[in-house]
């Protein structure tokens, strides 16, 4: 419904970020909910994961609180916050709607193929084990801004995924079950061999818990550099191991990326997202290097200026790469005025 001023209320691993949202799409950063105005119309929130349960945006009532509750496991990271933030949101505003809006939702449309894990029939048909795919607000506003047919969107920030997007569809992305799944992250792993927990839990003793939080949030750039979490950070650094952070970094994302052209049948655009992806011309010409075979040249004063959005491809290249500003709250707040409209 156009004319809404709708709050939106974004609860990352590493942030939490409030907004107002117009119908014009401009925005205005808001501090925090109690400087927030009284007369807003609805209010957002970005939940993660919404599991098996939830694809489209839901209006919060008690009910609904308890089974994102029940979601908690699934995303700790993510969705704990989250829930924290619309229990104080729900107490400021009782009397306008409360939208949660998912970030699996967007990748719904991935082919079995895409989402089945090679697991026994129990798990995946009776334990919902399949893989959601997350960031799909950002991925949903890039696949907005850059019209390709065959989109490949890289969101880099403190939680890392790369996309495939067909013709305005999610066909297939990095983050799985959970958003652990995929290519190394600030504080996360990433994809691992599932044999090296099995391996700790036999013979190191290491309880679950430790281990989870071990992969969750010392692991990734923290966890090679030894340094830092931050990607400006280690590439200040003159450490051997900085420098392997971020070559392992580069190396995992290129290699999603030729993935993720392969789902797609080959690939015409990219994006590079997320505070990473908008600001590190470093990661985003050491990634291009290494797909050079499929036609990606980066124009290197382009690159090295490259203010969101742009687009800081060679002139003639086969592939356009684009830098685009991550707008998750303009996504949130158009699915929340469709529903309450």
């Amino acid at each position: 419904m156009a004319g809404l001023t709708i709050l939106v209320v974004n609860a990352g691993s590493t942030s939490l970020k409030l907004s107002l949202v117009f119908d014009d799409d401009s925005s205005e950063v808001i501090e925090s909910l109690d400087s927030a105005p009284d007369d807003v119309d609805a209010v957002a929130h970005r939940f993660v994961h919404g599991g098996d349960r939830f694809r489209d945006p839901v209006v919060v009532d008690d009910a609904v609180e308890r089974e994102l509750e029940a979601l908690t496991e699934l995303a700790p990271l993510h969705n704990r916050p989250a829930l924290d933030a619309l229990a104080v949101a729900r107490g400021r505003y009782p009397d306008v709607p409360h939208v949660a809006v998912f970030d699996t939702a967007f990748h719904a449309t991935i082919p079995a193929e895409a989402s089945t894990y090679a697991v026994p029939a129990e798990w995946r048909d009776e334990w919902a084990i399949r893989r959601f795919g997350f960031h799909g607000l950002s991925v949903e506003w890039s696949a907005r801004r850059v019209r390709a047919a065959r989109l490949v969107v890289c969101h880099l920030g403190g939680g890392c995924s790369v996309s495939a997007v067909l013709d305005g569809r999610s066909v297939d992305t990095t983050m799985g079950f959970s958003p652990l799944e995929g290519i190394p992250m600030a504080t996360r792993s990433g994809s691992i061999d599932p044999e090296i927990v099995l391996h700790l839990l036999r013979t190191k003793k290491l309880g679950v818990e430790e281990i989870e939080h071990a992969l969750e949030s010392e692991s990734g750039l923290l966890g090679i550099s030894g340094e830092s979490s931050r990607v400006e950070q280690l590439e200040r650094s003159n450490s051997a191991e900085a420098a392997l952070a971020l070559a392992v970094f580069t190396h995992r994302i290129a290699g999603a990326v030729a993935t993720m052209a392969a789902s797609l049948g080959g690939v015409d655009a990219i994006v590079f997202t997320g505070g990473t992806g908008e600001h590190s011309s470093r990661v985003r010409a050491d990634v291009c290097a290494r797909l050079d075979f499929l036609g990606c040249v980066l124009d290197e004063q382009a690159n090295a200026d490259a203010v969101a959005d742009a687009l800081i491809s060679a002139p003639g290249a086969a592939v356009a790469v684009h830098v685009i500003r991550a707008r998750e709250d303009v996504v949130a707040a158009d699915a929340t005025r469709r529903r309450v409209s």
